[in-house]
């Protein structure tokens, strides 16, 4: 089958960064679904992976496969699974420690797959679920923001809002939660996009935070989620963050961050990995199947809308360079998606 690898860990700009492959048709474990890959789309994880390595020269023996979002068909399951069965139409973002979507068939655990929103097409649908399930997760998991309205009326900083888990943060934030939105934008198409997404307020990164939230007459926030440069933004989320608030990140630091500025406001700080159910098969691990078919719903229902924002066809290494390039710019709004295969 057709799929798109590596062999060695280069810069996008190098032909041989994403290379077109055939690979073998995987078998199913017990839990697996094979399933028929229709659409896909780019996340920074997947450029984070494929970038070169410092002092290293690492070279895979066989391809490996990048890629954590996608929407398809179900073809085979395996002995134990329990909730889905050929036919059926699933969204997932898969499995950090598997082979991923960036193949005509990927196996992928039936826990960690929802049931697409049938009021999507595949390209749509390939957008939402690691930036849902990553979102979901740092607001109601991390943050404990009630999904159901009971915290309606505080406030959330949301640090990089127009990027695919900002695009669905600000929605989930403020339809489901009720809460007062502020994210930020560093350039105008972008906080375009933000409020269009449900952001009451738009502040730009570049500034001093805490001093743009003054300006917005907010001398803190009840909550702060950071999706850009935790380092560079410590020290304004710890000024901004109310007494007893909550801090969430899911980008990694690079130097030690000064936990005690958080001390005298007794403020929380936690991380926000997608991947840690999949990879350490937590008991919890099915709770991504239940996040990801609650997105659907709400979906289906018109509470949340797709953050896909640019199209591209067909799946193939040439666009995935493409994708990979545009992410690395660090200037796309909302999500990249790819769909169909030659």
């Amino acid at each position: 089958m057709k799929a798109i690898g590596l062999y060695k860990y280069l810069p996008i700009e190098d032909p041989h960064s994403l290379v077109d492959v055939y690979v073998d048709r995987p078998q199913t474990g017990p839990r697996d679904l094979l399933v028929a890959v229709q659409a896909i789309s780019v996340n920074p994880v997947d450029t984070k992976v494929r970038a070169p390595r410092p002092g290293e020269n690492e070279k895979e023996e066989r391809a490996r496969i990048l890629g954590w979002d996608a929407c398809g068909e179900v073809l085979a399951t395996g002995s134990d699974v329990e909730h889905y069965a050929a036919g059926d139409r699933v969204y997932y973002a898969g499995d950090i420690t598997r082979p991923g979507s960036y193949s005509q068939m990927q196996l992928v655990d039936e826990r960690i797959v929802g049931h697409m929103p049938k009021s999507l097409d595949y390209p749509q649908a390939a957008a939402l679920p690691l930036t849902g399930l990553t979102a979901w997760e740092a607001l109601f998991d991390r943050l404990e923001i009630s999904p159901r309205g009971d915290d309606a009326g505080k406030s959330i900083l949301i640090i990089g809002g127009a990027g695919g888990v900002g695009s669905i943060a600000i929605q989930l934030a403020s339809k489901l939660a009720g809460l007062k939105v502020i994210a930020s934008a560093s350039r105008t198409r972008s906080g375009i996009w933000v409020k269009q997404m449900g952001a009451r307020h738009v502040v730009n990164h570049r500034n001093d935070l805490h001093r743009e939230l003054r300006d917005l007459y907010l001398e803190s926030v009840d909550y702060i989620l950071c999706l850009n440069n935790t380092d560079q933004h410590w020290r304004a989320m710890a000024s901004a963050i109310a007494p007893q608030g909550k801090i969430c990140s899911i980008v990694d630091n690079r130097e030690p961050l000064q936990l005690n500025l958080l001390k005298s406001k007794s403020a929380t700080f936690a991380w926000e990995f997608m991947f840690t159910r999949a990879m350490y098969q937590t008991r919890d691990m099915i709770r991504q199947q239940e996040i990801l078919n609650e997105i659907a719903s709400l979906v289906d229902r018109g509470e949340l809308k797709t953050t896909a924002n640019q199209l591209m066809e067909p799946i193939n290494a040439s666009n995935l360079r493409e994708a990979h390039k545009q992410i690395e710019s660090g200037r796309t709004i909302g999500k990249i998606v790819l769909s169909g295969w030659e």
